[in-house]
C-alpha cells in the first residue's frame, strides 16, 4: 500500500496531538512512564513525577538507583506522558525521546525540589514543606531530559474521524 493510500488506523500520525493540546498535556497531568536501557540492551520504566520547564522535563530518584547507574552509561532515554487520570479524558498522549542530563548542582536543587514538591504535595507528603525536606536528601540527583524527537498522538482526534466518516485516505 503506498503512503498515499494509507487510510483509517494504518497511518496514525494523521491524528497528531496540536501543539496547544501538547502544552495541555504535560501542564496538566503530573506523570509520566520513564524509560531507559540497562546494559543488557533491554529497555524498563518506571513511573515517576515529572516537572516540565524550558523545553526539558525534569525528575528526581537518589544516585544509588539502577537507573542512575545505567544512564551515567548511556544517558538516552525516553518519557511517554498520557492524559488518563486527567480532565482530558483519555487517549492523548506525547513521547519525548532524548538524552538525559544528571544534575547534582545546588541551583538545580533550589529550584527543582520546591516545583516538584507543589506537584506531590499532599501525596506522598502532606505538605510541600514535607516534601522539600523528602525530597533533599545527600544522594539525590535532578534529571533533565532533552527532547530530540517528539511522537505525538491525538485519541480524539481519531475518535472523531472514525465516528463522522471522515478518515483520512478513504475515498468519499
Amino acid at each position: 500500500m503506498s503512503d498515499d493510500a494509507m487510510q483509517g488506523y494504518e497511518d496514525v500520525t494523521l491524528y497528531e496531538l496540536s501543539d496547544e493540546r501538547e502544552k495541555e498535556l504535560i501542564e496538566k497531568q503530573i506523570e509520566c512512564n520513564f524509560v531507559w536501557t540497562n546494559k543488557d540492551g533491554h529497555g524498563l520504566g518506571v513511573i515517576m513525577n515529572y516537572v516540565p520547564r524550558n523545553g526539558s522535563i525534569w525528575l528526581t530518584a537518589t544516585s544509588q538507583r539502577a537507573r542512575i547507574k545505567a544512564l551515567r552509561r548511556d544517558p538516552r532515554a525516553s518519557v511517554v506522558i498520557s492524559s488518563m487520570g486527567t480532565d482530558m479524558g483519555p487517549g492523548k498522549t506525547v513521547t519525548y525521546k532524548g538524552r538525559v542530563v544528571i544534575h547534582d548542582d545546588q541551583a538545580t536543587k533550589d529550584w527543582f525540589y520546591p516545583a516538584m514538591a507543589e506537584i506531590i504535595s499532599p501525596y506522598p507528603a502532606p505538605t510541600v514543606e514535607a516534601a522539600i525536606q523528602h525530597l533533599d536528601t545527600p544522594l539525590r540527583v535532578v534529571l533533565q531530559l532533552v527532547p530530540e524527537k517528539t511522537i505525538k498522538f491525538d485519541g480524539d482526534s481519531i475518535s472523531k474521524t472514525s465516528y463522522d466518516g471522515s478518515v483520512p485516505g478513504q475515498e468519499a
